[in-house]
């Protein structure tokens, strides 16, 4: 299928800037540059929804570091406590914020039957591997500790992210199941969009995908050099879970790739290792669309009905 003709011509205007020096690829900018562009360009892709309550406070991290946090609601009355999206943020452990993704988690919330809480885990290159991943995980047993009197039910919750966001879901999934001293949280459903699952290697999407679908090849190398300490980092099934030796037990997955992706070869295979773990997989895919469809509401007019549909896949799995 081909590249729907909206994200075409954004591609093509994307490609313009770089030709006139008007902007230049994520990898060739140092990281603070890059967020900057990143948060920029985030206005560019859809407009929050301005009638979804958001609340702003600190989670406490392991090591006494104050993580910020947002929790979104409809604003809709709930009788008891409500279930719970325990969203992470894309970015390549490099960019993204709350504030990059601010728009798709009001619109994830307006869905409805679920609050959504989302928390700015540390990035690299000034906090490496596994920060992110503890960063997670104490966001999740706060969680547990903290939920009920904010209203929000520890045992009904959905872990989601995109891209890398993905990834700390799915590995917060695992750790649940195999290293329950270190999670205490029990996740009834998996949502991951687009997510990074062997930063070890290259195949055939990262060759036919590696420029001008936004998201590129040598950007993710340049993402992977910044968040790892060492190269057998990536080879961590925390940083890489398509490695992790076994994946049984895991909560339900709703794995969501885009057909014009350098990723979309990792993230099939990890659904087909899902799947033959015995684990409960929806597979679903967006042929016509890049990496970051999930963002851009105010760009692809489809994306409002893949918000439904992914919001009633949770709603199905946590209510």
């Amino acid at each position: 299928m081909a590249l729907l003709p909206e994200l075409e011509a954004f591609l093509e205007l994307a490609e313009f800037g770089r030709l006139t020096g008007k902007s230049r690829p994520m990898h060739e900018q140092t990281p603070q540059q890059a967020r900057i562009d990143f948060e920029a360009s985030s206005s560019f892709l859809d407009v929050p929804l301005d009638h979804i309550a958001c609340d702003h406070f600190t989670i406490p991290a392991r090591d006494g570091h104050s993580l910020a946090a947002r929790l979104y609601r409809d604003g809709q009355p709930f009788d008891g406590l409500q279930p719970v999206m325990l969203y992470f943020h894309g970015g390549g452990y490099v960019v993204g914020s709350l504030d990059s993704h601010d728009a798709l988690c009001r619109r994830l919330a307006a869905q409805g039957g679920f609050a959504l809480l989302t928390v700015d885990y540390r990035l690299a290159p000034e906090w490496k591997f596994p920060t992110p991943v503890q960063d997670a995980c104490d966001a999740g047993n706060w969680l547990v500790r903290e939920g009920a009197p904010r209203g929000l039910d520890a045992t009904r919750v959905a872990l989601a992210g995109d891209s890398v966001g993905a990834t700390l879901a799915t590995v917060l999934s695992i750790i649940a199941v195999r290293e329950p001293a270190e999670l205490a949280l029990k996740p009834k459903a998996q949502l991951l969009v687009y997510p990074v699952t062997d930063a070890t290697t290259h195949c055939a999407s990262h060759r036919d995908f590696a420029e001008g679908y936004l998201l590129e090849t040598p950007t993710l190398d340049w993402f992977y050099a910044h968040y790892a300490r060492t190269p057998a980092d990536l080879a961590d099934w925390r940083c890489s879970p398509l490695l992790a030796d076994d994946l049984s037990g895991l909560a339900p997955a709703l794995v969501y790739l885009a057909g014009y992706d350098p990723l979309h070869d990792e993230g099939l295979a990890y659904a087909e290792r899902l799947r033959a773990a015995g684990n409960e997989v929806t597979l679903l895919e967006q042929p016509g669309m890049t990496h970051d469809f999930l963002r851009m509401a105010g760009l692809l007019r489809e994306v409002e009905g893949i918000h439904a549909e992914v919001a009633g896949w949770v709603r199905s799995r946590v209510i």
